[in-house]
């Protein structure tokens, strides 16, 4: 296995950090790794000692905020701040894998990320792997605390509204620990500004979600208590992909790539890979 990084310059001028693991024969597809809130791309081992030696390569860069790129943690000015570098990221790896079919895989909020990406980018992909996508608000949220949590964004962009429990993330507790460790990880609390900018592409993708034609696998943990499960079943009876495929994993947590039994979700993904090549 072959490692790349480096990085690239974006909005406001901030470097974007990259990273890309490369098999050492052919490469038969790619998959452009979108990552979660807090984290970054390096904390897909798993996914990548899964899929490179099966001749994939794969290709992340950490958001802006986020792991070794620019910018304030967690800090945006509009949802767009993902977007823009990201589209910029794709062309690069697209020079760098011409003819190459190029499919997205995204996590949690790179899962919301990806979507909202595939409004305007679907031509660019061969199909689209959503992982846990937080594209439903789950019913303990009223109106009022989405109405509040505006206000903060406009009023008090900085203001921490929410931290992500650790413990949720998987049942593997080396899993929790590695994560509570990690200096790349941030632990504080979202900033409002952020949580506005999620729920205001939520709405935007959830009411666009009949344009997403794309081929693409959606799985989610049924144990998940970060994400609302049922959005992975909203998105696949709304999508308006004719090629589509959940799959729930009982008693599964967040990060379904890093539970024990993550195996599982693995032969689904190489299966369903494999189909689409």
């Amino acid at each position: 296995m072959k490692h790349q990084e480096g990085t690239f310059k974006d909005i406001r001028d901030l470097n974007f950090y990259y990273q890309a693991w490369l098999p050492e024969g052919n490469v038969k597809a790619v998959l452009f790794l979108v990552h979660g809130l807090g984290e970054y791309c390096g904390r897909y081992t798993n996914l990548v000692n899964e899929f490179v030696p099966r001749g994939f390569a794969i290709y992340g860069m950490d958001h802006i905020g986020h792991g070794k790129s620019d910018g304030e943690r967690e800090a945006i000015e509009r949802f767009d701040d993902f977007c823009l570098p990201l589209a910029h990221y794709l062309k690069m790896v697209k020079e760098w894998q011409p003819g190459k079919p190029i499919f997205i895989f995204g996590h949690s909020l790179g899962g919301l990320i990806s979507l909202y990406f595939l409004l305007d980018h679907q031509a660019d992909f061969k199909g689209a792997i959503l992982s846990a996508p937080p594209i439903k608000l789950g019913d303990a949220i009223s109106p009022m605390t989405i109405t509040i949590g505006k206000l903060l964004s406009a009023l008090a962009p900085k203001a921490g509204i929410l931290a992500l429990d650790a413990t949720a993330i998987s049942r593997d507790p080396q899993v929790v620990k590695a994560y509570v460790e990690d200096p790349l990880v941030y632990h504080k609390k979202t900033p409002a500004r952020l949580a506005g900018e999620m729920l205001k592409a939520t709405e935007k993708v959830t009411a666009n979600l009949g344009s997403i034609h794309l081929p693409f696998l959606v799985v989610q943990g049924s144990g998940d208590k970060l994400v609302d499960p049922g959005g992975a079943t909203m998105l696949y009876e709304q999508a308006g992909s004719v090629d589509k495929t959940k799959k729930i994993y009982e008693g599964f947590y967040h990060e379904v790539h890093n539970e024990p039994q993550r195996a599982l979700e693995f032969k689904d993904l190489e299966d369903w890979l494999s189909a689409h090549l």
